[in-house]
């Protein structure tokens, strides 16, 4: 296993010495910068940074290093976190009936890949229940009317944080969660099977094969009030033919929708994703 690392992703107001700052912090108490990534939006008059250091040797305890940074933050006007690489986070999956997003994760995840832990799985339907079973994953069903949501939204609520839930990943859950669920528990990852803010909704394949695409394409992005609007994480696409039927587009679809959700995911895991307003850095 690799040496533990701290990170600080940050966005403030863009002013001279940001980057020295961050550095001296970290120099200061004995810390060795092992990546560091800066952005600065002119448009936005914003600085973004990421910036990561390992633990070995460096002279503040744990506890102390998110208050003594804060003496630094504050002053910026910034909003920041601080996270541990050694703190395995825990995911839960949201479902459906389509199976593909599920096992791709559940495959990287059980292989190393994905540095997470899954103990649930969250449906409305049972059809994946077998799957749950087969890895040792709890599994809650939630039959979802529109007189139950509430009701429904709140008891998966109350599961998130019985679970201890850092992230929960819609990996073709097609329920759409309210307002109030999102602002509740705002760390959600969708998969949509477009390349937004193209064809966003329902039957995305279909009206893009009505349209005569030449590409599709799939998006990763954090989930909010407003359907299919969220900040990007991550986006592909592949290119079709007028040879391909919607069941091409769709087989073509499901490829890239494994690949871009793992990547997002993977990139929230490894903390590389700051949101900003309505858009995301990615840092490398």
């Amino acid at each position: 296993m690799n040496a533990a690392t701290a990170t600080i992703l940050l966005s403030c107001p863009d002013t001279p010495g940001l980057v020295a700052k961050l550095a001296n912090f970290i120099h200061s108490n004995g810390g060795n910068i092992i990546h560091a990534d800066h952005h600065t939006d002119l448009s936005a008059g914003l600085f973004l940074s990421r910036i990561e250091w390992q633990l070995e040797g460096f002279n503040l305890p744990r506890e102390i290093v998110a208050p003594a940074f804060a003496a630094i933050a504050d002053p910026l006007n910034a909003y920041w976190e601080l996270h541990f690489s050694d703190r395995v986070p825990r995911l839960s999956l949201w479902v459906t009936k389509q199976d593909h997003c599920l096992l791709d994760l559940l495959w990287r995840t059980r292989s190393g890949e994905l540095n997470a832990e899954v103990p649930l799985i969250v449906s409305n339907h049972r059809d994946l229940e077998p799957i749950a079973a087969q890895y040792g994953i709890d599994f809650h069903h939630f039959p979802i009317t529109a007189d139950t949501k509430p009701e429904r939204e709140a008891e998966e609520l109350a599961l998130l944080d019985r679970y201890d839930i850092d992230l929960a990943v819609l990996a073709k859950y097609m329920q759409v969660l309210s307002s109030d669920f999102v602002e509740k528990f705002p760390k959600i990852l969708n998969i949509h099977h477009s390349f937004l803010p193209a064809f966003a909704g329902a039957k995305p394949y279909h009206r893009a094969y009505a349209r005569g695409v030449k590409i599709v394409g799939a998006t990763s992005h954090y989930v909010t009030a407003d359907l299919d609007e969220g900040p990007i994480v991550e986006q592909d696409v592949v290119r079709v033919s007028h040879r391909d039927e919607v069941a091409d587009l769709i087989r073509k679809g499901k490829d890239l929708e494994r690949i871009v959700l793992a990547r997002a995911v993977r990139a929230h895991l490894e903390h590389r994703v700051l949101v900003y307003g309505k858009r995301t850095v990615v840092f490398g």
